[in-house]
């Protein structure tokens, strides 16, 4: 036992949790699938192995708290990264009931035929090429739900308060005129964002992108707006103002609906019932 001392033990930090907080990862025992959830949308899904029994591979929901490869298999002396090793050559720790991800992980496997059945002793098992893809995704602090349900995986991850985006369906009219855009309006929890560069240039305003600052201006009348994408802080004629933190979605920054008529002076009015953005304002194009 005094090889486990040799396991890097890694704890999370709080900064480290609020970084992850737009991952999750889903598996379904019942499937025996796992889901990568991030910035609200399902990215990918995967076949897994999972317990001999029902109760071996435990429920809940556990942060992964380590990251390791080539970890050695202690039990029967087999060096990290030799072809024999059961646990592959990644390693992905769960903190479950105070095992600080020394005994239970997703991680690799030998035996590819393993997988989709229930056959390990706890672990969740993927293929090879599959955990190296998701392996640098991950970031420390990542939830991960591990149940056994009929429910869709989205189904899941919202019912374990994980905000999943959805296209907005309703209409979105500009000074009176229903407008189609090129990127759909998006809502995240109960949340409505907005593409700026789209919806600022409808109403006149000049949006520029810099590339070395990674910071986005838009020129509205009589307010410059500076934004760094995925931040909750807009520069407004130089005064920092708080908003809900944006979103990059397909490349576009997406700005909450609540907060543009504070930052543009724009009239906004969203009609919940009718399924109507409504706003007026700048000039039109």
């Amino acid at each position: 036992m005094l090889l486990w001392t040799l396991l890097p033990i890694v704890s999370v930090s709080n900064a480290a949790a609020k970084e992850s907080s737009d991952q999750l990862i889903i598996i379904n025992k019942k499937t025996n699938k796992l889901a990568f959830f991030e910035g609200g949308e399902l990215i990918r899904t995967f076949p897994v192995a999972t317990g001999r029994t029902n109760k071996l591979t435990p429920e809940g929901t556990f942060e992964i708290v380590n990251k390791i490869k080539n970890r050695p298999y202690y039990k029967d002396h087999i060096p990290g990264g030799d072809p024999s090793n059961p646990l592959g050559d990644r390693w992905m720790g769960l903190d479950v009931n105070g095992t600080a991800g020394t005994t239970y992980a997703i991680h690799g496997n030998n035996n590819s035929k393993s997988i989709g059945k229930y056959v390990s002793s706890g672990c969740i098992r993927m293929y090879n090429d599959d955990i190296h893809w998701l392996f640098p995704q991950i970031k420390l602090g990542t939830k991960a739900v591990i149940t056994n349900s009929k429910l869709s995986m989205t189904e899941i991850a919202v019912n374990h308060g994980y905000s999943v985006l959805h296209d907005y369906d309703g209409k979105l009219i500009v000074n009176g005129k229903v407008i189609k855009l090129e990127h759909p309006l998006a809502i995240v929890g109960s949340q409505v964002f907005v593409p700026m560069r789209e919806l600022f240039g409808l109403l006149g305003a000049k949006v520029t992108w810099n590339n070395e600052k990674k910071t986005v201006t838009a020129v509205v009348g009589d307010r410059t707006l500076v934004h760094t994408p995925l931040t909750n802080t807009v520069k407004l004629n130089g005064d920092t103002v708080t908003i809900t933190a944006s979103r990059v979605i397909a490349n576009t920054t997406m700005l909450p609906l609540r907060n543009i008529s504070e930052l543009t002076g724009f009239k906004v009015v969203y009609d919940a019932d009718k399924k109507e953005i409504r706003v007026t304002g700048g000039t039109s194009k």
